[in-house]
């Protein structure tokens, strides 16, 4: 609840921003909850400069704000400390500027991922960012919560074509970093701090990215094998060959049936009947792009990479079912984006630890999760990513206190041999009931004294998304 000293505040707002641009009804207000916590207001403001005097109104009366889009990213994190108003910036939708020739766009954070896409394509070029909840998403809180997709493989996350932002600070300060150029002036990459930082250090009012030429030809393969094992040793195989793939996912057996469920048509709507995903067998789904003669190429070296793991079937994803090629292996690589919405409403009490660990150590993280899940008796299903990516979700039958411990346990010995193989992990999706019983950041880090230091000087006052990032930030 906010404070009565701030109840005061809050209702000044809306003669600040004007009626058209606050809410006040509870009804509404639930929408914008995090962790059971509800603000007092949600604030929509239309312009940068909005934003700035919005921030600056929230520093001087200590409004703690959380920043936010479409909303489909809250429940990451810790719960707030405090929660006073939401600052809803969908309405920075625009795209600034968008210079095809030179591969350079500028948005505002309320812009449609789907949205963004189009634009781009209509120049026959792409951009390699994507999130969970794909459809609904914007650019802004996709930036901030980090979360990455199957492009990375070859593309590489947000922090490799971010080329600058601008954005207000928790003090009340308009700053900026980079450019819209490639080639940008000397300096510090202060944007790449905001990049997974969960609107904890500043407001992101403008984005700058590269483009890059939309793939003309595309094809995708899956890969059988009888273990994790050998699917990592598939990995190993490609790392060490001339291939380059598009993506690279390795998926569990389980995955074959939460893609079957009506959550997945309702997560994404490129949802197929069929999949290629194995019910018995680890799945390795890998994407090549090229001409003809590039993608024949890079079907035989698979092909024969694949037979030397052990792999029981290899398949190229073509027509089927009166589907194209390309459509099929687009909704194939959708489902693999949408793994976590699609195994959140699998289970009431869904619980997804992230694991990130050097490629070379796939296999191990793999199995110690496996292990920790088993003998705890949970239910789990895991999607890895040829970088060395792992989201492992756990999935409790009930939402009881019974599961939360096995959970909490199965989670806090993930976390424990994550740093013994020298890697990190965390719990981006968990209920809010069992949050205080999980170590949703994971293990201690070294680096929090310098993380509490760069959070005092973009937030002083500290109103920013107070205490959902690492260590209560």
């Amino acid at each position: 609840m906010t404070p009565p000293a701030a109840a005061g505040a809050v209702s000044r707002l809306e003669r600040l921003v004007g009626a058209g641009a606050f809410i006040g009804e509870l009804e509404k207000l639930t929408a914008y909850a995090v962790d059971g916590l509800t603000p007092s207001a949600a604030l929509q403001p239309a312009s940068a400069e909005e934003v700035l005097e919005i921030v600056r109104f929230a520093a001087e009366e200590n409004l703690a704000g959380i920043p936010c889009g479409a909303r489909t990213k809250l429940g990451i994190g810790l719960p707030p400390r405090r929660y006073d108003v939401a600052l809803d910036l969908s309405r920075l939708d625009k795209i600034v500027a968008y210079d095809p020739a030179d591969l350079t766009l500028s948005v505002e954070p309320g812009v449609l991922l789907r949205n963004l896409h189009l634009a781009v394509g209509k120049h026959s070029q792409s951009l390699p960012i994507g999130a969970p909840f794909m459809t609904r998403a914007t650019v802004g809180g996709t930036i901030a919560s980090g979360l990455d997709n199957p492009m990375r493989q070859f593309y590489g996350t947000a922090r490799d074509f971010v080329l600058g932002m601008e954005f207000v600070t928790g003090d009340g300060v308009a700053g900026k970093s980079g450019g819209r150029v490639v080639k940008n002036v000397s300096g510090y990459d202060i944007h790449k701090l905001m990049i997974g930082s969960l609107g904890t250090l500043a407001v992101l009012t403008k984005i700058n990215f590269r483009t890059f030429p939309a793939a003309q030809s595309m094809r995708g393969f899956a890969a059988h094998f009888s273990s994790a094992q050998d699917a990592a040793a598939c990995r190993d195989a490609v790392a060490a060959s001339p291939l380059r793939p598009l993506t690279f996912e390795i998926a569990s057996p389980s995955i074959a049936d939460l893609f079957a469920r009506n959550s997945a048509s309702r997560a994404t709507p490129d949802a197929l009947r069929e999949n290629p995903f194995s019910r018995s067998e680890w799945t390795l789904v890998t994407s090549f792009c090229g001409n003809d003669a590039v993608l024949d190429r890079c079907e035989a070296d698979m092909r024969k990479l694949a037979a030397g793991a052990g792999a029981a079937h290899f398949d190229r994803i073509a027509d089927a079912a009166g589907v194209p090629e390309l459509v099929r292996l687009g909704a194939v690589l959708s489902l693999l984006r949408e793994f976590a919405p699609i195994a959140l409403e699998s289970s009431p009490a869904c619980t997804i630890v992230k694991i990130s660990v050097l490629p070379e150590h796939i296999e191990h993280a793999l199995a110690a999760a496996m292990h920790a899940a088993d003998d705890h008796s949970q239910p789990w299903a895991a999607m890895a990513r040829g970088v060395g990516v792992i989201y492992f979700a756990l999935l409790p039958v009930a939402l009881d206190e019974k599961h939360m411990h096995c959970v909490a346990a199965t989670t806090n010995r993930i976390h424990e041999d994550c740093a013994r193989l020298g890697g990190h992990s965390t719990i981006p999706w968990g209920p809010s009931e069992w949050k205080p019983a999980l170590q949703i950041w994971g293990s201690v880090r070294s680096d929090l004294p310098m993380m509490q230091k760069v959070k005092s000087v973009f937030d002083p006052g500290g109103i920013l998304a107070p205490g959902r990032f690492v260590g209560g930030i």
